[in-house]
């Protein structure tokens, strides 16, 4: 097995919120972008479509970093059974916060960890439980025109302008940003161990 002291990490992903978490853990790594069609499948249970799609930007990334550790990461709001994405636009934005107004979702966040030269790989995912305020047409239009709402799931950011959005939740913040980081660390031990044996 490969010592992993020479092996870098590879986050899978442009957010700069998964970044800011991983470098607030004191991890070294670098970014690459992994261009994966974010789908949904009409079947598929939220665990399973946030599992599946860390799956592919990681599998995606690992192809041009088989020696390293690549990380993968995906994020889904669940209102009601029903998988919300990011938004098309500021229309559906607007529908989908609209929506969210009031009521208690649930945050999915799923981490995939894996070595291809290896052939090591570990998936999981962590929920939260998210209580939005009752929100006014003028606070949900004003919070669309920022533009924060448009590259994320469910469309709202929890750590930014978006945080007057929420009433409190139940489980890691973390997980609502879009990387939970004491599933990362577990995940993340059990990968070192296997390379170590």
């Amino acid at each position: 097995m490969k010592e992993t002291v020479c092996m870098k990490i590879i986050l899978a992903s442009e957010s700069p919120r998964r970044s800011k978490i991983l470098s607030d853990m004191g991890y070294d790594f670098e970014i690459a972008i992994a261009d994966v069609v974010e789908d949904i499948i009409g079947d598929e249970s939220p665990s399973d479509h946030v599992i599946r799609l860390s799956s592919k930007k990681a599998e995606r990334v690992a192809g041009d970093y088989p020696d390293d550790v690549v990380i993968g990461a995906d994020t889904a709001v669940v209102l009601d059974g029903e998988i919300l994405g990011k938004p098309g636009s500021e229309k559906e934005a607007f529908k989908m916060l609209s929506r969210l107004s009031g009521k208690t979702h649930t945050v999915f966040s799923g981490l995939t960890v894996m070595v291809g030269s290896e052939k090591l790989k570990r998936s999981d995912y962590d929920r939260t439980e998210v209580i939005f305020n009752d929100l006014s047409e003028s606070r949900i239009r004003e919070y669309v025109s920022s533009g924060e709402p448009l590259d994320k799931a469910g469309s709202y950011g929890i750590q930014g302008m978006g945080s007057f959005l929420v009433k409190s939740y139940c489980g890691e913040i973390d997980t609502v940003i879009g990387f939970p980081s004491k599933l990362f660390e577990k995940m993340y031990m059990e990968v070192r161990s296997c390379l170590n044996r």
